[in-house]
């Protein structure tokens, strides 16, 4: 296996001035997909540069490339005295818990799911919110009253997505049409834009005018089948707005960013769950997509919000709440 395990600039000063790296040192795991992923990934790294630039510290990182890095490479963070070790995707619990167990005084940190040991900090997010309201703004959008949804990996995990979406978008009109695909059932299908592609046409062809992909890196195919077919499609994770101006209606934005800067800044035992009362969801708005988003449609965007937070509007949880089983 080849590693690419990188201590970034800086540490060379650090160890001089006699800081201890087993102490200080933090670890960031990417996985598949890597830290420029435009989706996932890159937002954390993202929290972990803007960690790095506040403080003037540095921090070890590795790229996942393969499924049986994994334990392997939070193996060898734990070994260097990282801490935390973030791992920054759902995949890597199971690996994380067995490591943990094996360095009970190492703080660890899972991104998108939970692992019940006392070393560890569990990161999740209610994906369901935040896709409702790009669901309910795709509905508002379209004017052939029929919206699309690619997934990446089908998971329960992307399921809550387009379980969210697909409420969204029928509490928005009672009776939109809702298409759907997942892009495959390995870790592959995270970074395969020509599927991604092939699959946004096939709904367009059946006159799906919006569609939103929650598939990583394969979004990126499905972006760029939008703006050739002068549709409009609303991005994951990042904000992804700036991708292809004009064709994003919108993303919805998981602030991995904010969680794994948050950690880095004062690690906690336990789990927590991120949602649009805590800005752990949201819809993006900038000067990208401004004068697609109507003022009338954005007050009705805020609304839901706001009723999603009071509690007047229950959202159903996939993963929780045996709703919208596919």
């Amino acid at each position: 296996m080849k590693k690419r395990l990188t201590l970034l600039a800086g540490v060379t000063l650090a160890l001089c001035s006699g800081w201890s790296q087993a102490q200080t040192t933090p670890a960031v795991i990417f996985d598949m997909g890597g830290k420029f992923d435009k989706s996932f990934n890159e937002s954390a790294y993202r929290g972990v540069e803007r960690w790095k630039a506040e403080t003037g510290k540095p921090y070890l990182d590795f790229e996942i490339s393969n499924d049986t890095q994994r334990a392997q490479a939070i193996r060898r963070m734990a070994e260097r005295g990282a801490s935390p070790i973030i791992s920054v995707g759902f995949a890597q619990a199971s690996a994380l818990a067995q490591v943990a167990k094996d360095f009970p005084k190492t703080h660890f940190v899972i991104i998108d799911d939970k692992v019940n040991l006392p070393n560890v900090e569990s990161l999740t997010f209610k994906e369901h919110e935040g896709s409702f309201l790009v669901g309910a703004l795709a509905a508002l959008t379209s004017k052939t009253g029929k919206v699309g949804f690619i997934g990446g990996m089908d998971i329960p995990l992307i399921r809550k997505f387009q379980c969210g979406y697909e409420q969204g978008a029928k509490y928005a009109n009672a009776k939109v049409q809702v298409s759907e695909n997942m892009t495959g059932t390995t870790s592959s299908a995270w970074a395969d834009p020509t599927r991604g592609s092939e699959l946004a046409k096939a709904q367009f062809a059946k006159g799906v005018d919006v569609v939103f992909a929650a598939a990583g890196g394969t979004g990126v195919g499905v972006y760029q089948a939008a703006k050739d077919a002068g549709k409009f499609a609303i991005g994951v994770d990042s904000n992804q707005n700036h991708v292809q101006p004009g064709t994003m209606l919108s993303s919805m934005v998981k602030r991995v960013d904010v969680a794994v800067y948050e950690a880095l800044k004062g690690w906690t035992p336990g789990a927590r769950s991120l949602g649009l009362k805590e800005d752990g969801v949201e819809y993006a708005l900038d000067q990208d997509n401004a004068k697609l988003i109507s003022p009338a449609v954005k007050a009705r965007l805020d609304g839901l919000k706001a009723d999603i937070i009071a509690g007047k509007i229950k959202v159903a949880d996939y993963m929780a709440d045996n709703a919208c089983k596919y």
